[in-house]
């Protein structure tokens, strides 16, 4: 049986696949939707390494990186 975060990471990695796929097909989407899926597969790293890690996000929610 899968955890909840192994899920959520799977599921993240599956939206990173999608919008790949979305950018593949659309040119003009494509940066946007790559910039998009390499979010998602970092966030997805993140929940499998560390489910219970924090990250702060700044008021204007843009985070510096991932946490070191």
């Amino acid at each position: 049986m899968a955890t909840n975060a192994e899920l959520a990471a799977q599921l993240l990695r599956n939206s990173a696949a999608f919008f790949r796929d979305v950018g593949s097909q659309n040119p003009k989407l494509k940066d946007q939707m790559e910039n998009n899926a390499e979010t998602f597969e970092v966030v997805a790293g993140l929940v499998e390494k560390d489910p219970e890690g924090e990250m702060e996000i700044p008021e204007d929610g843009v985070p510096a990186g991932p946490p070191a």
